[in-house]
């Protein structure tokens, strides 16, 4: 479980078990052992749980900050990664890094 937990203050993925908790390798911050990591069920606009992994389509045109365009309804998202927040959905479409709310995708 210790591979899969970053440091909250540094971003770094090398904590150290503590009696407690965990240790940061590299900044020494300390913080409490969480048995969850935040995110919770996620489900598609269909209703369907995703999971870390699962592929998805885009079924609305999403507008996108920094860029002119955006991204349209049908574009496939591979491989996404859930994280907690209000945009629950991390992932790339055509080399751009993006997160997304759960309601506008569905699970392909």
């Amino acid at each position: 479980m210790a591979d899969a937990l970053t440091c909250p203050i540094c971003t770094m993925s090398d904590p150290l078990l503590s009696e407690d908790g965990f240790e940061c390798g590299t900044c020494g911050h300390e913080w409490l052992a969480e048995l969850s990591d935040g995110v919770g069920d996620v489900h598609d606009a269909n209703g369907n749980l995703l999971a870390n992994g699962d592929d998805v389509t885009v079924i609305k045109d999403v507008k996108l900050d920094g860029k002119a365009g955006g991204v349209k309804a049908g574009t496939k998202m591979k491989g996404i990664r859930l994280i907690p927040g209000d945009h629950p959905i991390d992932g790339k479409i055509n080399g751009r890094a993006i997160v997304i709310k759960a309601e506008f995708v569905k699970k392909a």
